[in-house]
């Protein structure tokens, strides 16, 4: 799964995720796109998950791209604990998504096998998703 070699501090606040993606919201390497249509966390996991999803029904023909990556660190702390004695150790990643950000790019297949592929893949993800694609073909 994906998760930074290292990072500068090991703990992170949670922070807003209000308005919509400022970088990262054209197509920039692929034909093929999907697009998230709300803002969320999406997990280390999910983001593998969908990258199977995709490669399985592409039958390994094409090229993806994942255009997130899970930067953030989200602490848990363990069940039945008591109040206080300080935030929780870092248990997974998540790529902070803002609505309208790409997140995965594909090409080198037929429109048909991409749109069922995006399709699968959204069903992997927690926000809405949209399939959207180049008009210059």
């Amino acid at each position: 799964m994906l998760m930074p070699k290292r990072v500068k501090y090991r703990k992170k606040q949670r922070g807003k995720m209000k308005g919509n993606a400022q970088r990262g919201n054209s197509i920039a390497f692929g034909t093929f796109a999907l697009k998230a249509m709300e803002s969320g966390w999406i997990t280390s996991r999910q983001i593998e998950a969908t990258r199977i999803a995709i490669t399985r029904h592409m039958k390994r023909e094409g090229k993806v791209w994942i255009r997130i990556f899970p930067d953030k660190p989200v602490t848990n702390k363990p069940a039945e604990t008591r109040m206080g004695k300080g935030k929780g150790s870092p248990e997974y990643w998540v790529a902070v998504v803002r609505s309208g950000r790409i997140l995965f790019e594909i090409e080198g297949i037929t429109f048909a096998i991409a749109k069922e592929a995006m399709r699968l893949a959204s069903h992997k993800l927690p926000i809405k998703t949209k399939f959207i694609h180049n008009e210059i073909q």
